[in-house]
């Protein structure tokens, strides 16, 4: 993409000058596996009531092809943060480092050197809470759940220290409040808002109050999600009356978008709220095929709402696609912000919105994310999952059940090797960073070939065992101790526990007796790792002993480890403890 670059940028900066002196204000409203299907005004899902995002479309635009830059929550908002595509810095996955990112310049930084009030609200991902504002933002206000947060603001408004600040409100109920007092503070100055709701992405929380809106027959992870999503419509409509009432809403250019698609996991469990924390979150992609964790149109075509009532025409639905790299372009334009080709690689639109510019804004998308990537050029889609690859039309079939690979192969080698060339740039550089892993190649095969659903294998109940199951033997409760045997194989026995949530870096201490002495060993998986990564396993030592013996080891890292393996010697061993003690925050 960077050879588009320059062109694209002087399209940027022919609007900055009409600009200049009426800076708007700029709300980015950010939402968190929200599925294309469910926004009301699609009308694709009956069940779905969002009037104040309705509204907010009818004011602006419904870009009906926006897309996300990966479909997973880090390198998604990585790549909204900074306008450069995060590929460019090493940011690829959930699990990727964050130095890359830390010595880019975001968004934020740069409306805030020009003069701009800014503030984030809610769900961050890309680092600690505490250490948000070197990255531009003033206030702080990182809610994202029912447990304590770093703010710097109170719910008015107000100034207070940076630290942990306990939930008074529902996370997203919180944010919305929060933002509008920020918004009653500085109504006399331009701000920057980024509300990042953490809605519907699972823990599925939504309060009574809020599911009671959807009655009747339906799954009860639907009637969370909706629940969460009325919360985030009721939040928009706190935010654009704040605006209304201040007189602001003319002044103010509003980006609404999603972050990813919807993960269904392909069976759409209905499973309890409380025990599957990784489940279906129980949005909807909606005609679209696939979910998160894919390059199909369900991962990363997401809901993408544009506002700026009196300067872009409302009631439109843009045709053209557009990227949420596109965000910090036309913020930086708006705010008369030079920026150097090259230092971002979104676009400008609102010349595009105007109507001043009839040609799309972009030549071509393209993504890459882990064994996958992707290029969109007009209509034509080429689509690559490791060694697999898929050619669509869009134009006649946007659910990609259709592959045409094989009738249009000189469509298929040149949009292959446009997106060669652009994977060339990224760092480090290859269509791909690894090989499919067994998740990935299910989801190919169900979405995107029509093979059968793999089986769907309920969850055991392991409430007697504190969460923790066995895997090459069996793992059971007696006088208070959890025994552990393996099969007669004698090979391959661990036990795990999955559906965690502790952030790191975590202390593992385990209180055992065992036959056999040899190396045990923790194993792990952080948010975003589809697989145990060899890196992620931590050693230790283990005598034969009648005695009670005690380790403790320690999984480092600053994310969340969502699945703990514990290996010791091929034995029967006793467990009197095993406690998992997350990072204080």
């Amino acid at each position: 993409m960077k050879h588009l670059l320059i062109c694209l940028w002087s399209f940027g900066s022919l609007a900055v000058t009409s600009h200049a002196e009426t800076k708007p204000n700029i709300i980015v409203i950010y939402t968190d596996d929200h599925g294309f299907a469910d926004l009301g005004i699609r009308g694709v899902e009956k069940d779905v009531k969002t009037p104040h995002l309705d509204a907010l479309a009818r004011s602006g635009v419904i870009a009906k092809n926006g897309y996300s830059t990966a479909p997973q929550c880090v390198p998604s908002r990585g790549g909204l943060m900074t306008g450069k595509f995060q590929g460019r810095f090493n940011l690829d996955n959930n699990g990727s480092t964050l130095d890359g990112f830390n010595k880019e310049t975001t968004i934020a930084t740069r409306l805030q050197n020009a003069g701009y009030t800014t503030a984030q609200f809610g769900k961050w991902h890309l680092g600690p809470q505490s250490e948000i504002t070197k990255h531009g933002f003033k206030h702080v206000y990182s809610q994202h759940g029912q447990q304590r947060f770093s703010a710097n603001i109170t719910l008015e408004g107000k100034d207070r220290p940076m630290g942990d600040l306990p939930p008074s409100l529902y996370h997203v109920d919180g944010c919305a409040k929060a933002a509008a007092a920020i918004i009653e503070r500085y109504k006399e100055q331009p701000f920057f808002l980024y509300i990042a709701f953490r809605a519907p992405h699972t823990p599925l929380d939504a309060p009574q109050s809020y599911k009671d809106r959807f009655p009747g027959a339906m799954p009860e992870r639907r009637r969370a999600a909706l629940g969460m999503l009325a919360a985030v419509d009721d939040g928009v409509g706190l935010v654009t009356s704040t605006l209304k009432k201040n007189g602001l809403s003319e002044k103010t250019l509003i980006f609404f978008i999603g972050d990813n698609g919807a993960p269904l996991k392909i069976h759409k469990t209905d499973s309890p709220l409380e025990g599957d924390a990784g489940g279906w979150d129980g949005s909807l992609n909606t005609p679209l095929n696939g979910e998160k964790g894919m390059l199909a149109e369900g991962g990363m075509h997401v809901p993408f709402l544009i506002a700026w009532p009196g300067t872009i025409p409302g009631g439109q639905t843009y045709e053209h696609s557009v990227s949420a790299l596109d965000v910090a372009a036309t913020a930086a334009a708006m705010a008369d912000i030079a920026v150097k080709p090259g230092d971002l690689d979104g676009v400008n639109l609102i010349p595009y919105l105007k109507g001043e510019i009839a040609t799309a804004p972009h030549e071509a998308l393209m993504w890459r994310w882990m064994a996958q990537s992707a290029i969109r050029e007009g209509n034509w889609k080429l689509l690559r999952g490791g060694e697999r690859e898929y050619l669509y039309d869009l134009a006649t079939d946007l659910e990609e059940k259709r592959t045409l690979a094989s009738q249009h192969p000189d469509i298929a080698a040149r949009l292959r090797a446009k997106l060669t060339a652009w994977c060339a740039e990224l760092n480090p550089p290859g269509l791909a960073l690894g090989p499919m892993s067994p998740v990935w190649n299910d989801y190919f095969d169900f979405y995107l070939e029509g093979k059968p659903a793999p089986k769907h294998e309920a969850e055991p109940n392991t409430s007697a065992t504190h969460g923790w199951l066995a895997r090459g033997g069996s793992l059971i409760e007696k006088n208070g101790v959890l025994v552990l045997t393996p099969d007669k194989a004698g090979k391959g026995t661990f036990i795990t526990r999955s559906h965690l949530k502790l952030a790191g870096p975590v202390t593992a201490t385990m209180t055992f007796k065992t036959a056999v002495s040899g190396q045990g060993a923790i194993a792990w998986r952080m948010d975003g790792d589809k697989d145990f990564l060899p890196k992620n396993r931590a050693p230790f030592e283990v005598k034969a002993s009648e005695d009670w013996q005690t380790r403790e080891v320690q999984i480092p890292g600053k994310g969340r480890v969502i699945h703990v393996r514990l290996h010791l010697p091929a034995g029967n061993t006793e467990f009197r403890t095993i406690d998992l003690q997350p990072a204080s925050r």
